[in-house]
């Protein structure tokens, strides 16, 4: 995948390579210390996200940067490896919690959810701690629809979480194009 200039917030939406890896954790580390966007409770290092950037098949992950830092980051991957669900990804955004509130993840959403559909995904599964109104409203905002609560589903810092189900829906693809998703 090229990169994709950004050119009225001088954002550059590109591919995360591995010399990112370190603003990527430290962004998910801020998630994890505020504890409304991911169940993870310990921090990432560098290593283990770059782990994870290459650990399926059919994803993709991308960076934003401005001022040649990165302000956030995103992750297409697969749903699961069964066959049935092929057509099936998840989403995930992460922004550094000073850069919220600028279009960041809107243009990040918008890069994600055209790779979604370049990579032959016709489903894309959003999981939202339900304590986080922001991300559910952004989400929908994109079209996203809440299709169900996971009631009590993660325990983290003392107390049960739920987690709000979103899903896209993207235009329909015939059969011959799905049958051609390995």
């Amino acid at each position: 995948m090229q990169s994709l200039p950004i050119s009225a917030t001088a954002l550059l939406i590109r591919p995360a390579q591995a010399a990112d890896c370190g603003a990527i954790a430290a962004i998910y580390n801020e998630s994890i210390a505020v504890g409304n966007a991911t169940m993870d409770r310990d921090p990432k290092t560098a290593a283990q996200m770059q782990t994870r950037l290459h650990a399926y098949e059919r994803e993709c992950w991308l960076v934003a940067e401005q001022a040649q830092q990165v302000v956030g980051w995103g992750a297409i991957k697969q749903y699961s490896d069964r066959w049935g669900y092929r057509v099936c990804c998840e989403s995930s955004i992460y922004l550094t919690l000073g850069q919220t509130g600028q279009g960041y993840g809107s243009q990040l959403q918008t890069a994600l959810i055209a790779a979604a559909r370049s990579l032959g995904y016709h489903h894309i599964v959003a999981k939202i701690m339900a304590c986080n109104d922001a991300s559910i409203t952004f989400h929908q905002r994109f079209g996203f629809e809440i299709v169900g609560c996971q009631k009590e589903v993660g325990y983290l810092n003392g107390r049960w979480h739920d987690v709000v189900i979103l899903q896209l829906i993207l235009p329909d693809m015939g059969p011959d194009a799905i049958d051609s998703i390995q």
